[in-house]
């Protein structure tokens, strides 16, 4: 019952205060533009009066003496002749007059009274309306301050809930163990991946909840911990997780939030918010984008440009470690530009940990793609391990959007199920684009753009460290009127030789044109501009150049005084990369002059159905040998492990069985090398970048 009634009390309709200040507004503006006696008037100086009267115009006369005022009520009969109207349903109308003397006043009457000209009667007053003056004194001075009042209210929020007066509290939301908003919860268990970040993450809340484990052993509670990472990697998503897990209060705001157009407010809001966590220590605070407050301050300010903004910085770095006190009081923050923040900011003692949280591997995009596969209906047909093969270089925004465009398409589809294909379209539309089969193509232009699109894959075909085909497509998709899928080894390293392959693979397209075609168009921009980012990277930056071996030049950020090399380096570094893609360009053409009917049938194949898979490139030119190989070196060290075995379950009292077991792999070893194939071959590493090329 107690339930019901909360609830009818709160649906009653609540009295809306923006109808009384209109109301207010409208009585303002009438007092200002209207006189306060309700009957129309008009002043007539006094010569004018005593002719009305002598004329037998007056009906009756109100004296004010303290003044010096009259007002003389015309009579109605009169009323055209002293108003210019003659509407008699206006009752006696009245005229003001000013006069010197009150004695004058009354003898002239007194005179007109005995003539018989005005026989009304003769009131006095003697009080003056002393509010009705005081009103009009001081209604504009009320008009501005309410004025004033409805505008700071709709800038901060409401006089009741903070307003102008409160304009340097924090901004921070407030998150506790009895916080009632536990119903969209989220806790560790709901980050896949991140195994390292979660892990340290974890340890923060694990000293807050059980300090005693650690200052038992001479250990000190950790002051901040600063996320980095790459957009959409997780790490508002680790913050989260901590309010959610963590037994003490939890602060949670942006670093915008310390921004405002009024100065002071910044610094007046860090101190707020540290008086805060103080009062409620132990706790945490996180600092979402500190980029916005903690970017490196200059050596010389512009003109106060930046004074506001320093100011919120140096409250900021005073509180985290300053000369008071601070126990108890840990800082999260994230962002993406740990490279432009203060290093004040940076420090230890302000933040102890940087915890990189980087692009998921192809095990932890498997565990992403487990959990936001719970609420979608999938069939048989999907595969995760698939999927995060395909999916390079994504991270868990861009998974979690795979999984949301796969149901969508669906959808459109009018599908129960959301099969491996809707996945695949799904992956194809976030990396290339809507595909566009509106777009309007000549016959020229579809030929040009299948035998580029067909060099790419053939060029991809015979070279040992180019990526695995997946498929090539000449439908116009975003930008780009072509593109090639490829299913990326991840490396650890790249070594010389597989970026020499990819920039090869990438002229393959260019070649393509040059040779069957005979002349070049601009469909090659993107990989040019790819090529030339890649080759230079290798030049200046890897050290692989021929003439500048073993030297890098760092970006040029990081030098105030301009390049880190002189301009006969330049000059050396420029004819370096032209050199190296001169002689990969010719090696793509003879690769295609080497494969010249294949590479033909591939383009009609991409003209007649506009895309092609491995299969079709396999059916033209047989089995790649790359990977051949790898799979033939795989299996032989599956087969010589099971060998191992079967002997060791059946010969498990040999003394020779340790020797057979080291054979075997040695064997393996050995047939690797003769392959040409190194470590970083069977093995996974890190992410490369996404091998689209359109």
């Amino acid at each position: 019952m107690n339930e019901n009634t909360e609830n009818q009390k709160n649906k009653q309709p609540r009295f809306n205060f923006n109808w009384l200040y209109i109301m207010l507004i409208v009585g303002l503006i009438f007092m200002i533009f209207t006189k306060h006696d309700g009957k129309p008037t008009k002043t007539i100086d006094y010569s004018t009066f005593k002719e009305y009267v002598n004329k037998g115009y007056a009906h009756d006369i109100v004296i004010n003496k303290d003044d010096l005022t009259l007002q003389m009520f015309i009579d109605s009969r009169y009323d055209r002749i002293v108003f210019g109207n003659g509407n008699k349903k206006a009752g006696n109308r009245a005229v003001n007059v000013e006069f010197g003397s009150i004695e004058k006043v009354e003898d002239f009457l007194e005179e007109q009274k005995t003539e018989g000209n005005f026989s009304g009667k003769v009131e006095y007053e003697t009080q003056d309306d002393l509010f009705i003056n005081i009103i009009w004194q001081i209604a504009p001075l009320l008009f501005i301050v309410f004025i004033w009042i409805l505008i700071m209210r709709r800038m901060g929020g409401g006089m009741l809930n903070g307003g102008i007066f409160n304009v340097g509290k924090s901004k921070a939301q407030l998150f506790d163990k009895d916080s009632k908003n536990t119903k969209g919860r989220i806790t560790f268990k709901d980050v896949a991946g991140q195994q390292g970040a979660k892990q340290e993450v974890q340890e923060i809340v694990d000293f807050l909840k059980r300090p005693d484990k650690y200052t038992n052993l001479g250990g000190k509670i950790p002051k901040g911990a600063l996320l980095v990472g790459p957009p959409g990697t997780g790490k508002t998503l680790l913050a989260k997780a901590v309010a959610g897990e963590a037994e003490v209060p939890f602060f949670s705001l942006s670093g915008s939030d310390f921004v405002e157009m009024f100065v002071g407010v910044g610094a007046s809001r860090v101190r707020d918010l540290f008086a805060q966590a103080k009062a409620k220590a132990p706790c945490i605070i996180f600092i979402d984008e500190i980029d916005a407050i903690g970017r490196a301050r200059s050596k010389s300010v512009n003109m106060g440009g930046n004074d506001e903004r320093e100011n919120t910085l140096n409250q900021l770095l005073t509180e985290m470690d300053g000369f008071g006190t601070n126990s108890g009081v840990i800082i999260l923050a994230a962002t993406n530009r740990a490279d432009i923040l203060d290093k004040a900011l940076l420090r230890a003692g302000r933040f102890d940990r940087q915890i990189h949280v980087d692009l998921p591997d192809l095990n932890e995009r498997k565990e992403i793609f487990n959990v936001h596969l719970r609420p979608v209906k999938i069939d048989e047909s999907v595969d995760v391990d698939m999927l995060a093969r395909q999916t390079p270089g994504f991270s868990g925004a861009d998974i979690a959007n795979v999984c949301n465009e796969a149901a969508l398409i669906a959808a459109r589809h009018d599908s129960e199920w959301v099969t491996k294909q809707y996945f695949l379209d799904a992956v194809d539309r976030i990396i290339g684009g809507l595909e566009k089969k509106t777009k309007l193509l000549t016959a020229s232009e579809k030929r040009a753009i299948a035998i580029h699109e067909a060099g790419h894959a053939t060029i991809s075909w015979f070279l040992e460290y180019a990526n695995p085909l997946v498929k090539v497509t000449i439908v116009p998709r975003g930008r780009a009127l072509g593109a090639a899928w490829y299913m990326p080894e991840e490396r650890q390293i790249n070594t010389k030789e597989e970026m020499l392959d990819e920039i090869c693979a990438t002229l393959g397209g260019r070649a393509a044109e040059e040779i069957c075609i005979g002349r070049i168009s601009t469909g090659a921009m993107n990989d040019l501009e790819t090529v030339t980012k890649r080759a230079y990277g290798m030049i200046a930056y890897a050290g692989m150049g021929e003439s500048l071996p073993n030297l890098c030049y760092y970006n040029n950020d990081e030098y105030s005084f301009g390049k880190p090399y002189s301009e006969h380096t330049a000059q050396l570094i420029d004819e370096e990369v032209k050199k190296l893609i001169a002689v990969e360009y010719e090696r793509a053409k003879k690769i295609l002059s080497e494969h010249k009917e294949g590479h033909a049938q591939l383009a009609q194949i991409l003209i007649d159905r506009e895309v092609i898979f491995a299969e079709d490139v396999e059916h033209i030119f047989g089995k790649r040998p790359w990977i051949s190989r790898t799979e033939e070196i795989l299996a032989s060290a599956s087969e010589a492990e099971s060998s191992e075995k079967d002997s060791s379950l059946t010969n498990h009292n040999d003394e020779n069985a340790d020797i057979i077991r080291q054979k075997a792999v040695d064997a393996v070893i050995e047939k690797a090398k003769k392959a040409g194939l190194g470590e970083n071959k069977l093995s996974r590493g890190e992410e490369t970048d996404k091998n689209e090329q359109a």
